[in-house]
């Protein structure tokens, strides 16, 4: 676990391809259970003085109750070789199975706060803002039909980034 804390200034990357394209971990719990999910929506920025992520999280993942149930969260990125693995971690209820394990994927911890070895970078974030997404607040009326034709509307997690851990 060869991992070293970096300032977050120093983070050299697209955060566009990062996150659409090559996809992240958002994964919370502690040292008993823990689970995981991937995501590829998102946003790095700033805001109320504090570094931040956004991650939007469907009501029915698994993964919700964990960080709702928890202050902190981790979201990892990997390289390319943990393609299959991501995809697992996106179609696989933990519910149902231990899917970080299928996934060949393996849990530590900062502090209490579950991250994964295998990754090239974690985000070690706390919670700030948390609100459910609300159909009358879209404005382009096609984004429900497109993306909410079940109507299960992504609640909106804005995170501190506390600590930025790279792989070395």
């Amino acid at each position: 676990m060869c991992f070293k804390e970096i300032d977050v200034t120093e983070l050299n990357m697209n955060p566009f391809t990062k996150i659409s394209r090559q996809w992240m971990l958002i994964t919370a719990g502690n040292q008993e259970k823990a689970n995981t999910m991937t995501a590829s929506w998102g946003s790095l920025g700033f805001i109320w003085n504090k570094n931040a992520i956004t991650m939007y999280i469907r009501p029915q993942r698994y993964t919700k109750e964990f960080v709702d149930a928890n202050d902190t969260l981790t979201v990892s990125f990997f390289s390319e070789e943990y393609r299959d693995a991501l995809n697992l971690c996106g179609k696989v209820s933990g519910r149902d199975e231990d899917k970080i394990a299928e996934a060949g994927l393996t849990l530590c911890y900062e502090d209490t706060t579950p991250y994964f070895q295998e990754a090239e970078l974690v985000l070690v974030c706390r919670k700030m803002y948390v609100q459910d997404m609300k159909p009358e607040c879209l404005v382009n009326e096609s984004f429900d039909s497109t993306f909410y034709p079940n109507k299960d509307y992504h609640c909106l997690y804005i995170a501190e980034i506390q600590k930025v851990l790279q792989k070395q």
